[in-house]
């Protein structure tokens, strides 16, 4: 049986950070598309995303910014967390996928996210294991990402398989020699020969 590393954004949910940015910010004309460049992406989230900051420092942060509305802590964690929706075909691709391989989460995230999508989707609650970035500290376009998953999974690189969205990060997975599916659609992903390959393997073992 091989290893999934299963992506979660925009593989298993949809995430979209512009509903968190017009919740929070005081003039959503001018100031949603800024709150997402300093926030929702880039070096600062990159280091939220680490483990380098932690997340209520974060979101004091936020709260601090001229471009952000007076509101209660909490309400800007709410609005922080709730930016996910379902993906077409998920619960059944995780439930197919499952028959053959164990399956990972590797995931770049922060632990209010994380603890959002277990509550939200219990298909998340389905893995086998959960490989985070502000847990191990690597994000998923770094190599030691992927070295990280390959010394816990003790085999070679050839038995582990990404399925992730991001190009950057199949690259990276290339570097230590573990194989990649870009994700495009379910349909797609789950007809792909080179996941029927591995599927084949792992019956025949």
């Amino acid at each position: 049986m091989g290893i999934i590393l299963l992506d979660i954004g925009n593989v298993l949910v949809g995430v979209d950070f512009m509903p968190f940015c017009r919740a929070v910010c005081r003039d959503v004309e001018s100031g949603a598309a800024l709150l997402m460049e300093r926030y929702c992406q880039g070096e600062l989230k990159d280091r939220h995303d680490t483990g380098k900051i932690a997340p209520y420092d974060y979101l004091a942060m936020i709260a601090a910014d001229p471009l952000t509305r007076d509101l209660p802590l909490h309400q800007i964690r709410l609005a922080w967390q709730d930016i996910f929706t379902p993906v077409p075909g998920s619960e059944e691709a995780v439930a197919q996928l499952g028959r053959h391989h164990e399956l990972w989460i590797m995931s770049d995230t922060d632990p209010l996210h994380f603890a959002f999508l277990l509550d939200r989707f219990p298909l998340l609650r389905k893995m086998n294991r959960y490989l985070l970035s502000y847990e191990h500290g690597w994000l998923k376009r770094s190599p030691g990402a992927f070295r990280h998953a390959l010394a816990l999974a003790g085999c070679d690189a050839s038995g582990l398989l990404l399925i992730d969205d991001r190009q950057v990060n199949a690259d990276a997975s290339a570097v230590v020699g573990i194989g990649s599916i870009v994700f495009r659609s379910w349909a797609e992903t789950l007809s792909s020969p080179r996941l029927a390959a591995r599927n084949h393997q792992s019956d025949g073992r």
